[in-house]
């Protein structure tokens, strides 16, 4: 049996160029729809996220881009079905605390900071326009994901131009069976 992969979107949802979307497309990847792309609220987002979760036949894997990052450690916080999740794959997280994102993004200050209780890695950019290198690594300690450098690659989004993100699928896969081997399945 295959595991469920749970794609959340940051702000404005994920477009048709963006590598989260083409997952969608080429694995049968779920997205997961959120109310309210473009005011997101943070107690709104864990709840259907929750629901989401609970719906899956077996334990799933989160694959976040941006505030979807955000919202791995903030269910995870609260949520008593972490157990539910295998492992998460987190990318080019949003900094919600920086001054220009503060207005749209309120409900998401101040950022969830504690250890994820399942395996995780963090893909960040070295010139990401929403979150800085070195704030994107002290996420990945902090969340106690293994940091993944993808070099000068912006938001890691449609913009960087990544096509089907063949190195992030690979990350992707070695979480899964890195998970695997931890669980001696």
């Amino acid at each position: 049996m295959s595991t469920p992969v749970l794609l959340l979107p940051g702000w404005q949802n994920s477009g048709p160029a963006h590598w989260q979307s083409r997952w969608e497309a080429l694995y049968g990847y779920q997205r997961v729809e959120q109310h309210d792309w473009m005011q997101p609220l943070r107690g709104d987002w864990i709840t259907r996220l929750e629901e989401v979760v609970l719906a899956q036949p077996s334990p799933c894997v989160l694959v976040a881009h941006s505030l979807g990052c955000l919202l791995v450690s903030a269910w995870a916080a609260c949520s008593r079905n972490t157990h539910r999740v295998q492992a998460a794959l987190l990318v080019a997280p949003g900094d919600a605390e920086r001054e220009e994102l503060r207005p749209v993004l309120h409900s998401w200050s101040p950022v969830v900071i504690q250890r994820l209780p399942f395996a995780s890695a963090l893909a960040g950019s070295h010139n990401d326009p929403y979150c800085s290198l070195e704030r994107a690594q002290w996420f990945a300690q902090a969340w106690g994901a293994q940091w993944h450098d993808c070099g000068h690659a912006g938001h890691i989004n449609a913009d960087s131009q990544l096509g089907d993100w063949p190195d992030g699928h690979a990350l992707l896969q070695s979480l899964l069976s890195n998970k695997e081997a931890h669980h001696g399945h």
